[in-house]
Parts: structure tokens; sequence; C-alpha cells
């Protein structure tokens, strides 16, 4: 009987690294948590055992993964179809498990040729191979199909103040470091229950003879414990791993912050009057005059639309600007050109307007898979059918600011998850980013913050500071370095979901901003690297099988 609850218990104990990573992120955002949750499923998969490697790390990955989109359903109360809404759920959380399964495949397989072959093979799994696939499959996952770059797990070092890396490898690098330090757990984990595994001998003392260090020379027991954590540290201390908060020879732009949150287009009758708003909002920070007010996502959207015959989005743009004393005002509405609907973000300054129209669409949100071709599947899409535009930088014109212009890199919404997309406005000659964003559709869920986070590696990476406007979301600024100051209430906590503004002066570069290493050459080292361990594996596993029917009677 006794042992019956202890096999439950433990069946309860392989499921804690899918909690404790679900616990890094928010809304708990217990950062620390991700620096061991992974350090058993490490240990299992260095037993290659693969049947048992793959099995766990694919349920691992789904608590993690139906855990942290648990914010989805918030989409029902904003009209979305409950049926729809919890199969989308269900469907995304197995999709990402299974790069969880195919890490715990690939690594079993690693480690059930490494394990028979000398020490230095195993010093390589650990401090190379693991790393890179972990890295490696979240770069596929960010990209494949469109892409669902949400919450990979550089994520968290980025948000804890341990983001410098990402400058030279990106969110990927940070990932791969974490899975690194996890692997140094299970290191010394190994070390440590290998004489009990001994003891018990069987099945145990095999696998504990076949994957600890134990019968290594002691001179080198310690190198896989040592090696990954010099390794870590070198990262950190690399020349320029340290970003400054504001680039050299910068100049400084008043940045003003309009967190309207007004409710997503299903529930327009629910709306204030969005000039009484805005009038009240813009007058708290016109004694500043600001260069720049921002407005998020869909803000037009109670207005009319973007470049419309009536021009109310000018007036409206005009008489904002006058409110706040701004010399440009820069929001997200909707326009329609050609027979086709856009996602845009308009810049206005005097009778100047500068248009960027999204890029990335949401599937399934913006657009349905396909609904170009068959026009009965727009009717689907909660938005309408919206087609993607060309990346552009919008530029802010000469004498607002400085004399000359600043070139603004803007992402609307889910844009800003897309390293990638970025990176190509940083390298295009972006000196500062700006985020526009409408959280309501999951008002009132954690998504709001998850979303904001991703933010946060968007500035390391690019060394450009980062101005984040979320309706019903999170505003705030992201410096270079990764600090970040959010719009706060009077407690100090983090507003969300309440109507609010702030204002902050941002340091932009005089000059042409010097790219970052991962400005310059993004994903490709670190993927590259990726797919020749892939193709590695590939063949050591052809080279294999082919022997074995050599010998074969």
């Amino acid at each position: 009987m006794i042992r019956n609850l202890l096999k439950k218990l433990t069946f309860f104990f392989w499921l804690a690294p899918g909690f404790l990573l679900w616990a890094s992120f928010p809304p708990m955002g217990e950062c620390k948590d991700a620096y061991l949750a992974l350090a058993p499923l490490l240990w299992l998969v260095r037993q290659g055992d693969v049947k048992k490697s793959v099995v766990r790390w694919f349920l691992n990955g789904f608590l993690f993964w139906f855990a942290t989109l648990s914010w989805m359903p918030a989409i029902v109360k904003n009209g979305g179809p409950w049926p729809l809404v919890v199969l989308g759920w269900g469907v995304l959380a197995v999709y990402c498990a299974g790069y969880f399964a195919a890490f715990g495949w690939l690594s079993a397989r690693l480690w059930r040729w490494v394990r028979n072959r000398g020490y230095w093979w195993r010093l390589m799994a650990i401090v190379v191979a693991e790393p890179l696939l972990w890295a490696g499959l979240e770069i596929v996952r960010s990209r494949l199909l469109g892409g669902f770059a949400w919450n990979q797990l550089g994520v968290v070092a980025a948000n804890a103040g341990f983001g410098a890396p990402a400058r030279f490898g990106g969110v990927y690098l940070l990932s791969a470091a974490i899975v690194l330090i996890n692997g140094t757990i299970a290191s010394i984990a190994e070390t440590m229950l290998a004489p009990w595994l001994g003891a018990r001998g069987g099945k145990a003392a095999a696998i504990g003879a076949a994957a600890s260090p134990v019968e290594i020379p002691r001179m080198l027991r310690s190198l896989e414990t040592v090696l990954p954590l010099l390794f870590v540290v070198g990262l950190y201390c690399l020349p320029g791993s340290v970003p400054a908060s504001a680039p050299e020879n910068s100049r400084t732009l008043t940045v003003a912050l309009f967190q309207r949150n007004f409710p997503c287009v299903f529930d327009r009758h629910r709306r204030e009057d969005p000039i009484a708003v805005y009038s009240n909002l813009a007058s708290r920070v016109a004694f500043l005059k600001p260069d720049l007010a921002v407005l998020p996502e869909s803000a037009l959207c109670e207005i009319g639309d973007i470049g419309g015959r009536d021009g109310n989005d000018l007036a409206f743009a005009r008489w904002l600007a006058g409110v706040a004393r701004s010399r440009a005002v820069l929001a997200g509405g909707g326009r329609g050109e050609g027979g086709r609907i856009y996602n845009s973000a308009a810049l206005y300054a005097g009778s100047t307007v500068a248009l960027y129209d999204k890029v990335h669409l949401v599937p399934f949100g913006e657009f349905i898979p396909g609904d170009k071709l068959f026009p009965a599947l727009q009717k689907l899409a909660p938005v309408g059918s919206c087609s993607a535009g060309e990346l552009k930088l919008m530029e802010l014109p000469a004498g607002v600011g400085e004399a000359e212009g600043v070139g603004l890199g803007v992402a609307i919404c889910y844009e800003d998850t897309d390293s990638a997309q970025i990176r190509r406005l940083a390298a295009m000659g972006a000196k500062m980013l700006v985020f526009i964003t409408n959280d309501s559709w999951f008002s009132h869920s954690s998504q709001t913050v998850q979303h904001a986070w991703q933010a946060t590696a968007r500035a390391i990476e690019t060394g450009l500071p980062v101005v984040r406007v979320g309706n019903s979301g999170v505003t705030g600024v992201i410096f270079p370095d990764g600090r970040a100051e959010w719009l706060r209430d009077e407690a100090g906590g983090m507003l969300v979901d309440v109507s609010g503004t702030m204002c902050e002066r941002v340091g932009v570069s005089r000059g042409d901003v010097p790219p970052t290493f991962y400005v310059r050459l993004g994903d490709a080292p670190l993927f590259t690297a990726f797919l020749l361990l892939i193709v590695a594996m590939s063949v050591v596993k052809y080279l294999h099988e082919h022997e074995k029917r050599r010998y074969l009677p």
C-alpha cells in the first residue's frame, strides 16, 4: 500500500518541472524557478530511456502551456465563441508541448549514444548539445507556420535583470544559458545520487553506472559543473555585454503615453466619450510639452478610419496635439485601400501624415488562413480579413525634439514578439522602437503582463529604447539595458486595466546607432549550429544502423 502511494507521489513529482516553469512567468513571475525547473527532466534524458523521456517532457510541456495560456478564455466575454476558444486553447497547448517532446526525444537519443563514449563526449553534450537543441527548437516554434514567439525561456532572464547576452544571440541565447544552468544542476544531482543508485543494484545500478560521472578521473569530475558556469559567466563579461541606459551622444525626446482602456470592438455601446477621456488625459501632460504623444492600437477606430474622406482622424490628432501641447501624435487604427483592410499606425505631425501597415498578422484573429482564396472564410475573422503591409520606418519629422528627424520602428500588437522583424527595423536605422497594442481582448488576465515581458528582450537585443502603450494592458518605457519604467498607480503597483497617462524622457542617438551583434547577424549563428547538430545526429544514427545491418546473419 505504501509502495503504491509512493508511486503516485512520484508521478506528481515528475510534473513539478512544468509547474515551476509556469511559476516563472506572469502571473506569479518567480523568475528564479526557471533556473532549476528543467533539471529533473534533463537528469532523466541522460539515462537514455527515449520513451519515458518523450512522455514526461510532453506532459510537463502541456502542463506549462495549458497553464500559461489560461488567459485565452478571457476572449469569450468579448464575443469569442467558447467552443472554438477552448478548442484553440487545447490545440495550441498540445502543439507547443510537442516541442518539449521533441527535445526529450532528441536529447535522449543523443545520450543513448554519448553514454557509451568517452567523458569528453559527455561534456560536449552537456555544454553544447543540450542548450543548442533547446534554443534551436524555440527558434523553429517562433518561425514555423507563421510562428508562435511567446514566452521563450530567455524572456525570464531578460525580465530578471540578466538579459545582457541577448545583445549577442537574442532571447534564444538566454534560453540556452538557462538550460545550461539547469544541466549543471542535473550533473550535481547525478553525482550525489550515483552511490544511492549503485546501492540499489539491478537496473538502477546499471543506469547510474552508464550515466553518472563516478568512474572518471578525480581531476575531471568537476569539469561538467564548473565549465558550464564559467561559460555563462563569460557571456556576461564579453565586451559590450552591459548596455548603457541611453545611447552615447544622445538627445532627449519627451514622450507622453496614453492608456485609454476602451473596450474591444464588440463592445462599442459600453464606451465612454473618447473626446472627454482624452481631453482629461492630455491635459495632465500639457505642461511638459511632449515631443511625441503615443496612443494604443485601435485608438482611432473610435474616431474613424485612418485617412478617411471625412478627415476625422487628422482633425482628432490635431486637436489632441493642441490639448497635450505635443508636436506629434502616433496612434493605431484601421484603414481601407483598394478593397483591402489594413491594421495600421499613423504618425501625425502638423499636416504631415506617415503610415505603417501591420506586417505580421495574427492568424484566426486578423485573418483566416486561405480566406483570400475562399472569401466565405473572411466572415469568420473577428476584425475582418486584413492584409499585410510592408516593413518600413516611420520618420519623426525634423524640428520635433531636434533639427534632424528620428527614425521610429513601430510594431503593432503581436509584432513585438517577433525578434526577427524588430531586428530588421533596427538594421534599417531605427533610433527608437514604439510598440502599440490593444490587449482589451484579454483584459483582466495574465496575458497583458506576459505580453509586456516580451518587449524587454527586444530592447536589449537591439540596444534601442522601447516605448510601449497597451490598451487595457501595460504601458511604459524600456531602456536599452532592460530597465523599465511602467505606468503605476498611487500605491506603486503596475497600472493595468485602468486609464492613465505618463510622460518619460527618452534618450535617442543623434547619429547612427551602432548595431548590436544580434542586429547584425540575428539568429543565424545559433540556428546554423542547431542544424549542424541535427545533421550530425542523423549521420551517426545512419552509420549506427548501417553497422548493425552489416553484422546481421
